[in-house]
């Protein structure tokens, strides 16, 4: 018997130039490119253009892919993480400029958590540039309980006229 298929939402995210793939909005469509063609690309967002935060210097380009693999959490995230050193991602500064920062932000199986990685991502919440792009591709997708991204995405534009 095959190993279960899972639905994982992909958070993309670049703000330094590539030499083959251009600007960061140009990685970004490259690293999709790339998810499409080692897993099963369900869908992907417009890619979005934003303001760095924190200490990341440049300014973003950023997308959430939905993509089906039979890979576990922890192995989707060493995948990921390959990917980002293919595309010339190295480590640094937290919060620096990247190439290419794929994010696991969220999969079908519900709560994950070890010491590596969280699921639902700790800041997804917070993060009006990934839950943006991924209430654009999956606005019902049930997230932690009866959270949505479409419910996310209400709650920080409630939080932003707020401030």
């Amino acid at each position: 018997m095959g190993r279960a298929t899972h639905l994982y939402a992909i958070a993309i995210g670049s703000n330094r130039r590539h030499i083959r793939h251009g600007r960061p909005a140009g990685v970004v469509e490259a690293a999709i490119g790339r998810l499409d063609a080692e897993y099963s690309l369900f869908d992907a967002s417009p890619i979005i253009l934003n303001k760095a935060v924190g200490g990341a210097g440049r300014d973003f380009a950023n997308a959430v892919a939905l993509v089906e693999s039979d890979l576990e959490p922890a192995e989707m995230l060493d995948a990921l993480k390959g990917v980002e050193r293919d595309f010339g991602r190295r480590r640094g500064r937290r919060w620096g400029e990247r190439v290419l920062d794929l994010d696991l932000v969220a999969w079908d199986g519900g709560r994950f958590v070890t010491r590596r990685l969280t699921i639902p991502h700790p800041r997804l919440a917070q993060r009006d540039f990934v839950i943006g792009p991924l209430a654009a591709i999956a606005p019902g997708w049930r997230i932690d309980g009866s959270l949505t991204p479409r419910h996310l995405a209400s709650r920080l534009g409630k939080r932003r006229r707020a401030s």
